[in-house]
This record gives C-alpha cells, structure tokens and sequence, in this order.
C-alpha cells in the first residue's frame, strides 16, 4: 500500500480507530519479518475494510493487529531518532558562527519538512495529514515550526549563539514570544492531546525548550530570494514531501543539494 493510498484510507476511519491505525503504521511498510507482514496485513485489511464501509470488521481487525504487535513487542518498529538526517563532512571544520535555516512544504495531503546547518548537518521528513491534523493555514504554520524542532532535537543540546533562519514572519513571531516566556502560547487548531509516540507535543516540546534559551537567536530571511541557506532548506523539505509518494534514493540526492548550497554559501561568506 503505497503511503498515500494508506492516508487516503485513514480518513475514512471513526477517531479512536484512526489512532489505533496510525500507531501500527509502521507494520504497513515492506519488512522481511514475518510477524511484523501479518500485523501489517491485518491493518491493511482493516483499511480496505474502511473503504467498503465496514468499520465492525475494521474494528476487529485492528484488535487483532494490536493483540500481535503486544506479543511481538520486542521486534516492535522503533522511532530512529537518526532518520532523514545526515551531515556533509567536508564543512565540518568551519569556525564562522552556526548558521541554520528551516523549511516546511506542502502540497494536498502531503508535506515536508527540512533543515541544514552551515556545518553540514541537514535533515528532512516527510509527513501526511488525517483528520486530526490542524488544517488550512494553521497546518503550514505548524509546520514551518516542527522544521525548528526537528533541527533543534538532533542535538542533546543545541550549540550556543545558534543563528536560525525562516522564511515565515507568524512562526518566526511564536519563536519570539515563546523566548518572551509566553510557552503557553499554540498556534490555532494545534492539538496538546497526548502522543503515542513521544512524551509530549513536538511545538509544545519546541516552546519549553526555546523559552530556556534566550541565547538562540531567530531571524527572518525572504523565501525565494536566493539565500543559500534557505534554498537548501526549502529543497529538502520539497524533496521529503515529493519522496511521500514517488519512490528515489532520496540520500545522495539530500547530499548533493546540501553539499551545492553549502559551497556558495561559505564562498558568500568567506568574500
């Protein structure tokens, strides 16, 4: 099932199945374990089920993925804190200050999400959208903000006097008030209900985090205008988004974007 036709899917599932079904997602993708196929294929059932209206056999059907998955628990998928991320190490000795610019992009049902730092560091992420995501602007704000997040948490503790750079003035003023000490503060529609996959919320997480450290500092750089930084930011999450439903080797692709971006903007730099 390809990852659109599973979103596609989801959709047509009630709330509490479509989060049951979202948790075994990752049993629905291509594995050699033979446990791990049967619970997927008892939640690709469970979809095609939802399809023909039959939401008691999906029901049923994702009870006996979940009974599975609990009995093959120590296989279970884990979350790989490394996944879509990666460096370019011919710039990792540079001394200039860290630079960093984030990205989101969306289009439909499909989004993604990355950043890259003057050092060579860079990830993206793909991601799709179900009925309990935020929608319309406050999807694409939300998510120019999980790009802030997902760079910030590939550090145990991101370098001090980090410079990060966006193209969205709305995410860029929550960053501000959340430095502010206002932590409380959420974009419209951002749901805080718990998380089966992390402890708390990402931009909850992302304001508890920035409000400690007044010494990031966040900017504004125009979209489009050919900043290094930015464009190499803006072309991985296209690529993440693009990755969601067309199948390429998106690594050496990453690395040679990031790798091009880099050059012109420590040549910039450097004059």
């Amino acid at each position: 099932m390809r990852p659109d036709e599973f979103l596609h899917a989801l959709d047509l599932l009630p709330t509490p199945l479509h989060e049951r079904a979202v948790a075994l997602r990752a049993y629905a993708r291509v594995t050699r374990c033979e446990d791990c196929q049967r619970i997927g294929d008892a939640v690709r059932l469970a979809l095609t089920a939802a399809h023909y209206d039959e939401i008691a056999s999906a029901r049923q059907l994702l009870d006996t993925a979940e009974q599975q998955a609990a009995r093959h628990e120590v296989h279970r998928p884990q979350s790989n804190p490394e996944r879509g991320r990666g460096r370019v190490g011919r710039w990792a000795g540079t001394s200039a200050p860290l630079v960093a610019a984030t990205d989101a992009s969306w289009k439909g049902r499909a989004g993604g999400i990355g950043y890259v730092v003057s050092d060579g560091h860079y990830g993206l992420l793909g991601r799709g959208t179900g009925r309990l995501d935020p929608t319309g602007p406050s999807r694409v704000l939300i998510n120019e903000l999980r790009a802030v997040d997902f760079l910030l948490s590939a550090y145990d503790e991101a370098p001090a006097g980090l410079t990060v750079l966006l193209d969205s003035l709305v995410a860029l003023r929550y960053l501000h008030r959340w430095q502010a000490g206002e932590a409380d503060a959420m974009p419209a529609g951002y749901s805080l209900r718990p998380r089966r996959s992390a402890a708390q919320p990402a931009l909850v997480r992302l304001a508890e985090l920035v409000s400690r450290r007044p010494d990031l500092s966040f900017a504004h750089v125009k979209g489009h205008s050919g900043h290094a930084l930015n464009e190499a930011a803006d072309g991985l999450s296209r690529m993440a988004r693009r990755r969601l439903g067309e199948s390429f080797d998106v690594r050496p692709r990453a690395l040679s974007l990031v790798d091009a971006f880099l050059r012109d903007w420590h040549t910039t730099v450097a004059t």
